[in-house]
């Protein structure tokens, strides 16, 4: 306890100390709500909205939303009396008062630590319920498609009891809960989206914001749209969220984004070379490795070598910079990537390891190249590399939420982490009935063999006593192993591991029958309950089960974060039951052989202590437990150098997206109300309005540009001629009109003679617009669907090469620390600058194609909706994360290559590739505009 502490008091106490008093407020309604009858208790939810001021026919906020936020806090006690009433009609379970108090701290917008089996899920009701009575939307948060399906089915029974609706999103399908039929209903994405509530995995609610704001049609979109108010509440769109084992999705899954890419470039025969060159290097002297950092780098010997098997002077020249980054990634992928740890390869492809829950990532690929150079080294097929179009991290897409809430069964490590980052306090709840488990000191031996041995002889003892053991490994292959081990003594056991991660629910729920051994990746299974004696068991099984001691937990490594080790003790002594756990650790497993295993393993060898001899030291539990803390510190400061620097582009990315969308209000506004008439259109932000203002701006920078000279003879008023003919159409007595705007009578006033040039080449234009745009409503062309089109290509365009461009400078930015300037506020200046420039060249990309639009009645959608695009889920290293493979794609086209195929000459035949170009350049046209 510290000194602070002992002065003070602990301040999770207190607040524990203040929620009682609520509490009790709510069971002192518990007999009033029992007495209702099912349509009375159904009634309230109306009486609720009515009082916070929610329109119940419309489901329009129909008061202050601040108010509405206190009218929440003044209904709470009667709305969890109500849903405490309806879990006990539907699903037979009354919430406890330790329940009751992680609902108000849901409500409240912070973290919720709760033991394993104190039933998190029934807990989200209560804030899920009082959240959604605004109709504002609520998300609830899994960790995997299964849970959010199981949790809809449940759970769903209380919420559409009280009527209120509730849908699920999984990777392929959306469903809502029907009541009249006790099932789940499939139906649209978007339906499910529009459901009061709405469950679903990080990932899926990712993507679908990202699709989005990728969509060419408002009614393409899925999730509710974005308020504008900037009440911090709600109002729609991503309103209010609670995520389940919030610690997975917040902190071991955020050092990556998630992005939507598809495929840039064909593969080549290289990467299997360089796989084979790279086997040939010797570790120490070709290549060093440093495992701390997960990095291998060349040696001066190494690159000689690779230059003279290549036949090269310079492997660093110009044309071979992508060359050596390809070799750099088949080192990586030999020395740092192993198979059944990181990877498995199932059915000639290679796929990804989750390392913290131990599951297939399916679609998950490496970026840069990695993953290619896994797929050589495996001698699989090798997929395309891969393009992003929109990518987001999870730190940025959550806080979007006006309102984050989560829980989980270990938050308290990280408690520092969730503040910062998110503005989330944590707050621990007490059990339900106190924990009796029994967690033993770990055991240390000198040998993975001898550690494996002894893990091996504790498992036959206790499965003498029937009592049910679960196994915990950091990996599939340690998995496999022990499997192995165990089966050759003749004791059978489930194996649950990453390659039947389908059937992990029904295997670990059984973990806790009589007799029952069970091996698991350290986090599957994760959100299920092992109940003692199995499911449905009989007070006779647990009885039995209990009497031999309860589930006994066997960790057989110490995993890199203490809260992975802290899920897998929570496995046992849930709700009271008796349990116990122990850690069994070698000299050789990573994490202690990387943080000075060796000087360890060197003392025990010395000692001559058998193999299969453990020691317990707290000087050797205190050096494992300072290890975890480096490492758990580590990842801190690259998730918060991730989201220093995603900050940035987050801004960026807030600003194309509003921008974007409010191109898709307009254009939805305009064909509703204008019906092509502008005197019908209120908004003076008409789609036409916004390409003219930017070819006003475009061209009047063109004219600052090219009179900023003192002296009037310097003044290119023939270049100003070029210029704007490459917009439209001019005739060629515009020069002597620019050349008499600057002739007042002898005498030379520079502002007003540019400002002359400018208002006319400005009324020139509208002039062109107009004629353009009534040439295609009399040829029938809907011009708003062109006007829209235009703009979104554009932004789109740009916008994909702005993340490319973006990223590369991010790579690069860290080597001006050696100039003695901070790399991020180098990269915050640069990426300013970038900024400007891509709000400059989607300017002149709606300027320089507007006009040229020939054959409109061919014009397409933008092109992200033919792309064809590939979803991944965050890769487990900052900064990567690929593409999903999908058959017979083909390469993303150039955004404009419609636009461009449609140009025209002045007298109206289409300009050919190979023809000069209409500007008067003297170029060909593929060499000059057609670019």
């Amino acid at each position: 306890m510290s000194i602070f502490t002992k002065i003070f008091g602990d301040p999770n106490n207190k607040i524990i100390k203040s929620l009682e008093p609520i509490v009790e407020k709510i069971n002192g309604l518990e007999k009033k709500y029992q007495a209702m009858s099912d349509d009375e208790l159904r009634a309230m939810t109306i009486n609720f909205r009515a009082i916070i001021g929610v329109n119940n026919q419309t489901k329009a906020i129909d008061g202050d939303l601040k108010a509405i936020e206190r009218g929440l806090e003044e209904i709470l006690p009667d709305a969890f009396a109500v849903v405490r009433e309806a879990g006990k009609r539907t699903i037979g379970q009354r919430h406890f008062d330790v329940q009751l108090m992680g609902g108000i701290i849901l409500h409240r917008g912070q973290i919720a630590e709760m033991k394993t089996g104190e039933g998190k899920t029934l807990v989200a009701t209560l804030a899920a319920y009082l959240n959604a009575l605004p109709a504002q939307g609520v998300h609830v948060i899994t960790v995997n498609d299964y849970l959010a399906k199981r949790d809809v089915g449940w759970m769903g029974q209380i919420y559409n009891f009280l009527g209120l609706t509730v849908g699920c999103v999984t990777h392929e399908k959306a469903f809502v809960y029907d009541l009249k039929d006790n099932q789940l209903k499939e139906v649209l994405r978007k339906e499910a989206y529009n459901c009061d509530i709405t469950y679903g995995t990080n990932n899926e609610f990712g993507f679908d914001y990202l699709r989005d704001n990728m969509a060419s049609d408002l009614a393409r979109m899925v999730q509710r749209p974005a308020s504008k108010s900037k009440d911090r509440l709600f109002g729609g769109g991503l309103n209010y969220v609670i995520i389940d084992e919030v610690d997975s999705i917040l902190i071991d899954e955020a050092r990556t984004p998630l992005i939507i890419s598809a495929p840039a470039e064909e593969s080549t025969d290289k990467y299997y070379k360089f796989s084979e060159l790279v086997k040939k290097l010797e570790e120490n002297k070709d290549y060093n490795i440093d495992e701390k950092m997960r990095a291998a780098t060349l040696t001066e010997v190494g690159i000689a070598k690779l230059e003279k098997w290549l036949g090269v002077d310079n492997i660093y020249v110009a044309d071979g910079l992508s060359d050596v980054h390809h070799i750099e990634q088949a080192l990586k992928a030999m020395t740092l990537f192993k198979k059944d740890r990181d990877y498995v390869v199932k059915e000639g492809e290679v796929i990804i390891v989750d390392e913290f829950t131990g599951r297939l990532m399916h679609g998950r690929r490496y970026s840069e190249g990695l993953h290619q150079a896994i797929e050589a080294k495996e001698a699989v097929s090798i997929q395309k590399e891969s393009q992003t179009l929109a990518t987001i991290t999870f730190q940025n897409y959550f806080r979007i939420y006006k309102k984050l809430s989560g829980m989980t069964g270990t938050a308290v490590t990280e408690a520092e982490e969730f503040f910062k980052i998110y503005n989330l306090e944590t707050v621990v709840i007490p059990t339900n009935k106190q924990m009796i488990r029994n967690d033993m000191n770990d055991l240390v031996y000198c040998s993975e063999i001898g550690k494996f041995k002894a893990v091996i002889k504790e498992i036959k003892a206790r499965h003498a006593i029937g009592q049910p053991v679960l196994i915990g490994t950091i990996s599939i292959e340690k998995n496999e192993i022990l499997g192995d081990m165990l089966e050759r003594e003749g004791i059978s056991a489930q194996i649950l591991n990453a390659k039947h991660h389908e059937k992990e629910a029904s295997i670990i729920i059984q973990a806790g029958k009589f007799g029952a051994i069970t091996i698991a990746t350290n986090m599957a299974g994760r959100g299920v309950d092992i109940v003692l004696g199995g499911l449905s068991a009989s007070e006779e099984d647990r009885a039995k089960v209990i009497a031999v001691g309860g589930l006994h937990v066997i960790g057989t490594e110490r995993h890199e974060s203490r809260r992975i080790d802290n899920q897998l003790r929570g496995r046992a002594g849930r709700q009271g039951d008796p349990g116990s756990s122990q850690f069994y650790v070698s000299t050789e497993d990573d994490l202690m052989r990387i943080f000075g295993g060796d000087r360890m393993k060197s003392l025990m060898l010395a000692l001559r202590v058998p193999e299969d001899m453990p020691i317990e030291n707290r000087m050797i539990s205190k050096a494992i437990e300072s290890a975890q803390t480096k490492v758990e510190g580590n990842n801190f400061d690259i998730r918060k150098h991730l989201v220093e620097y995603d900050d940035v582009i987050n801004k960026h990315r807030e600003s194309i997206y509003r921008r974007r969308r409010e191109i898709l209000e307009q254009a939805e506004f305009e064909a509703k109300e204008g019906e092509g008439n502008e005197e019908n259109i209120s908004n003076k932000k008409t789609l036409s309005n916004i390409i003219l203002e930017m070819t006003e701006n475009e061209i009047e920078q063109v004219v600052v540009f090219h009179t900023s000279a003192e002296n009037i003879s310097d003044w290119n008023l023939e270049e100003i001629y070029q210029v704007v003919s490459t917009i439209f159409s001019i005739d060629k007595k515009l020069k002597d009109e620019l050349t008499s705007f600057t002739d007042d009578g002898g005498k030379f006033d520079k502002v007003k003679a540019r400002t002359k040039i400018i208002e006319h080449l400005i009324k020139l234009a509208e002039e062109n617009y107009k004629k353009l745009s009534q040439n295609a409503i009399l040829s029938g062309i809907n011009w708003k669907e062109i006007e829209k089109a235009i703009l979104l290509r554009s932004m789109d365009s740009m916008w994909i090469e702005h993340l490319d461009a973006i990223d590369h400078m991010r790579r690069g930015i860290g080597l001006r620390g050696y100039g003695q300037r901070d790399p991020l506020v180098e990269y915050k200046k640069e990426a300013y600058l970038m900024y400007n420039e891509l709000n400059s060249l989607i300017q002149k990309q709606v300027v320089y194609s507007i006009f040229k639009v020939g054959d409109v009645s061919q014009f397409a959608a933008s092109d992200l909706d033919r792309i064809p695009k590939q979803f991944s889920a965050p890769a487990k290293k900052m900064f990567e994360g690929a593409n999903i493979n999908q058959n017979n794609q083909q390469s993303a086209v150039s955004i404009f290559n419609l636009i461009k195929e449609k140009v025209k000459d002045a007298s109206g035949q289409k300009v050919g590739r190979n023809d000069s170009c209409p500007c008067g350049s003297g170029k060909k046209y593929k060499k000059c505009c057609g670019q």
